[in-house]
């Protein structure tokens, strides 16, 4: 058991595993720092496929699993495809790799450790057994937000129920168990063949059922309460921890936000927006995977123009389809519309974006609705401006606008009238208890009670510790 001051007692190792993409990385190596702090020896294994850079992180030890990735899985279009490759080929070198941290002679301070655990990222599903069968108990960390998770255990109900696979004829249909989701806003990556996707769905599920000792959610009960509680009734009491807002507590941000995005945050952001006045610069950015057409691309860029509001816009190397990649810094806006970009806007490859939430300048955030973005933009009381383009994506969507009530969506189709209207609603900051901006600055507060002393926070952390001394 830890001990009265919430540290481990020497000894104990933790072996951790993310999943390849730059968010899902971020996210381990926050908790990874978090359960050192207390006193746990960390070990990150990693695949060489994104790796991150151990320099960042010298408190941490790192380990590759040498897997051998063919060029196929890489360059893969499909993401759920991908991701299904990756577990297949990752699983036999994780297993080895795993097997020899137990017989290690350990190399972070102190000496050889024990491992107490693993911990594999949520969409590690073959892991999980790979875990069981060197007899190591695994734990699950989400990357998503636990209405996705609840949502994807319930997609065997879901499917026995006629709501999987998505028909046209039900799409607004409410979702009994999953509410607000209608059946629209389940889960659906376009370029995925639906079947590849509920398959994909489905081994997470079943294999986090069969073989996980836990699981672990960056979340936390002021924003996801009722579901959290569904999923450990789905669990059958397997103990599940919030230990969100991970960010918010992470010991060395600087280095968490620096895991390994392909461009490093532009400096200039943080000057330009201390010359605008108090919430008055809408915050664009797409995230580091996903990826939007080119008249998509085109709409947003005259939307932005004709709100009248003024931007601060991410438009990172390769995120629009058609532009090229390799010869640009970032897509070029249409040529009419340069002179506004550069009287009102700023655009850049990449933000620091805790940094630019976090600026009293910033009073929106049009955002593809990635977890990490939600949890970061939640911590900081910025209501949203919601445009997901795949997967837990659209759950978190609907969450903004019909459960926390702290933004409005894009609209449907993304049309440039209707996408700057939108934008001055939001900027303009609707009034009264129920308006999203005043709905979003109690959620901050709630954040921010998690990581004061005593908080959600680290109640969750003492007990996560406790139950990893315990297996």
């Amino acid at each position: 058991m830890a001990g009265d001051d919430g540290r481990a007692p020497s000894g104990l190792r933790v072996v951790m595993f993310p999943f390849p993409f730059w968010s899902h990385i971020n996210q381990m190596l926050q908790l990874g720092k978090l359960l050192r702090a207390r006193g746990l020896g960390v070990t990150m294994l990693h695949t060489d496929f994104n790796a991150p850079d151990p320099a960042l992180h010298p408190d941490i030890t790192f380990v590759s699993i040498r897997e051998s990735l063919p060029a196929e899985v890489v360059a893969n279009p499909d993401m759920v495809e991908q991701m299904m490759q990756l577990n297949a080929v990752c699983e036999a070198p994780f297993q080895a790799a795993l097997a020899g941290e137990l017989l290690a002679r350990g190399t972070t301070t102190g000496g050889p450790r024990e491992v107490a655990c693993v911990v594999v990222d949520g969409q590690w599903y073959k892991m999980l057994g790979a875990a069981t069968r060197v007899a190591v108990p695994a734990l699950v960390l989400r990357a998503d937000g636990a209405a996705t998770f609840l949502s994807m255990l319930a997609t065997p109900r879901l499917r026995a129920d006629g709501y999987l696979p998505i028909k046209e004829e039900r799409l607004d249909e409410v979702v009994p168990g999953l509410e607000p989701l209608r059946v629209r806003d389940l889960i659906r990556v376009d370029g995925s063949d639906d079947e590849t996707v509920l398959r994909f769905i489905t081994r997470n599920a079943e294999a986090v059922q069969a073989s996980s000792s836990g699981v672990v959610l960056n979340t936390f009960e002021g924003i996801e309460g009722a579901a959290l509680a569904k999923i450990r009734r789905e669990l059958s009491g397997r103990p599940v921890f919030a230990v969100g807002p991970l960010h918010l507590a992470s010991p060395d941000p600087a280095a968490a936000a620096a895991a390994g995005y392909q461009d490093a945050p532009d400096p200039t952001c943080l000057a330009w927006l201390d010359a605008r006045p108090p919430r008055s610069v809408l915050y664009v950015s797409m995230g580091s995977v996903a990826r939007v057409d080119r008249a998509v691309f085109e709409e947003t860029a005259w939307a932005l123009a004709g709100s009248g509001v003024p931007f601060l816009w991410v438009l990172r190397r390769g995120s629009v389809r058609g532009a090229d990649a390799d010869e640009e810094d970032v897509p070029p806006v249409p040529e009419e519309l340069r002179e506004t970009v550069r009287h009102r806007g700023k655009i850049v490859a990449w933000a620091p974006q805790r940094e630019v939430l976090a600026h009293p300048a910033v009073g929106g955030f049009w955002t593809h609705c990635g977890w990490k973005s939600m949890v970061e933009a939640i911590s900081e009381g910025v209501p949203m401006l919601v445009q997901p383009c795949f997967a837990e994506q659209i759950v978190n969507a609907r969450y903004v606008t019909h459960q926390w009530g702290i933004g409005y969506e894009v609209g449907k189709p993304l049309e440039r009238t209707a996408m700057a209207k939108a934008a001055r609603k939001l900027m303009a900051g609707e009034l009264g208890p129920q308006g999203p901006r005043e709905r979003a600055r109690l959620l901050k507060a709630q954040a921010k009670q998690c990581v004061a002393e005593g908080g959600g926070i680290s109640l969750a952390l003492d007990g996560l510790v406790d139950y990893i001394c315990s297996l």
